[in-house]
């Protein structure tokens, strides 16, 4: 056989073997990868491996995975990007433009001369960026991030092989990415309600566990925040002379923002409850001491009352908080709305106080808005005339009974529609 049937039977041969030991080589670099990352649940560390064996294995300085934001309002915004390079040099900034173009093409790109490529004229690159290969990361037909290396080692362009290969990285990769991702976010909300159901614990024992035992009186309270925490708060102090302090309030807010004020209200109202100092004094300089520690954007609406059992009056001030009702024994209704403004939202205010007395059979019922403001599926609002004609009704009934009686029929009301604020009711009932 002669040489010139045998030479490119060799040649042939020799590039068949490189094919195959390339072939070998991709195949060694998946495995690797498969196993460096196939049991970690940590993102970043997966990512990080990631880009490291593919800037090996495309010989390339520096690469970055961009995981992006899959919601329809916001396509294309960065949620976490991880940048590994070779070296010390400068870190490439990932091209916004480039991004969008995978968002529409959903396909690899390789650029070995990003300065006047076509695809991207007028977009302006970093000058120590000479060529780039971008790949997607796709699950489900969605684009969830993008792999990117820059600068082919040896000053050549990536070659279609290394496309392939990327590509290949990229594809058994996002799958694993994205795995890590939902578990890192399951793990957070599962702190977080830890966090939540923690916060309710507290608040809850913020609230008092049992109600002030007083001759002639029945006095009780109850709250249902609308979320897991809330920001209604009702509390009864006992002060000098066998007085006691009776207040309701209501944040601005909900969840745990308004949880967090509304413990701030509680100590400042105690604070001034260990002064003996009348409710208008108390209101005055609760309202300065919650401007100072407060945002612009806060405020809490009270009602707060002190009690003098012995001689049946009831002194109070109310800073922008619903008006309670005091229903009396033959039927009448007043309503509690001497004060002034809300507190937290100016510093110096004055405010008004007033007294009432409480006869046997009186009924005084403090609440928050979320009772008059529960709505049924029809967007009725329970209202102040259907709650005070229902405390009028069951005046004669014991005040924990009225209690039930309000919390109930505002429930009932508002059916399957969900709650949609704190309801908080505290009942004082002079009984003789």
């Amino acid at each position: 056989m002669g040489s010139g049937v045998f030479a490119p039977s060799l040649q042939t041969l020799q590039q068949e073997n490189s094919r195959l030991k390339r072939a070998v080589e991709e195949l060694s670099v998946l495995n690797d990868l498969a196993r460096a990352i196939g049991s970690s649940f940590n993102s970043q560390e997966i990512m990080q491996t990631i880009i490291r064996r593919s800037l090996r294995a495309m010989g390339a300085e520096q690469g970055v995975i961009t995981l992006v934001d899959r919601k329809e309002d916001q396509p294309m915004v960065t949620l976490v990007r991880t940048m590994v390079s070779s070296h010390d040099k400068h870190q490439f900034h990932f091209n916004q433009a480039l991004l969008g173009w995978m968002q529409l093409n959903k396909k690899p790109l390789t650029i070995n001369d990003p300065t006047n490529d076509d695809r991207f004229r007028g977009i302006r690159w970093e000058e120590q960026i000479h060529s780039l290969l971008c790949v997607p990361m796709i699950v489900k037909s969605e684009l969830t991030g993008v792999l990117t290396v820059y600068n082919k080692k040896g000053g050549g362009g990536f070659t279609d092989d290394d496309q392939r290969l990327l590509a290949i990285i990229a594809a058994q990769s996002a799958q694993i990415v994205e795995n890590a991702r939902l578990y890192e976010e399951q793990q957070e909300y599962i702190k977080m309600q830890e966090q939540v159901a923690l916060a309710a614990k507290i608040q809850a024992e913020l609230l008092p566990r049992e109600f002030p035992k007083i001759a002639n009186y029945e006095i009780t309270g109850k709250n249902i925040p609308a979320q897991v925490v809330g920001g209604d708060y009702f509390d009864f102090v006992a002060m000098d002379g066998g007085r006691w302090s009776i207040c309701l309030g209501d944040v601005s807010g909900k969840g745990l923002p308004a949880s967090l004020l509304m413990a701030n209200t509680q100590a400042t109202l105690r604070s001034q409850t260990l002064l003996a100092t009348t409710a208008k004094q108390s209101i005055e300089r609760a309202n300065i001491l919650l401007y100072r520690s407060t945002g612009p954007d806060k405020f809490v609406t009270l009602f707060y009352g002190i009690l003098d059992p012995v001689h049946h009056r009831l002194s109070y001030c109310n800073a922008g908080h619903e008006n309670p009702i005091l229903v009396r024994s033959a039927g009448g209704i007043q309503r509690l709305g001497t004060g002034g403004l809300v507190l937290g939202i100016m510093e110096s205010v004055s405010y008004e106080e007033e007294t009432v007395l409480l006869e046997p059979g009186d009924v005084l019922v403090l609440y928050s808005d979320g009772i008059t403001e529960s709505m049924n599926t029809s967007q009725e609002q329970f209202g102040d005339d259907r709650l005070m004609s229902l405390v009028k009704d069951s005046r004669t009934d014991s005040g924990p009974g009225i209690l039930d009686t309000v919390m109930k029929a505002a429930k009932e009301h508002a059916g399957k529609e969900p709650q949609a604020d704190d309801m908080t009711v505290v009942v004082v009932k002079r009984i003789s």
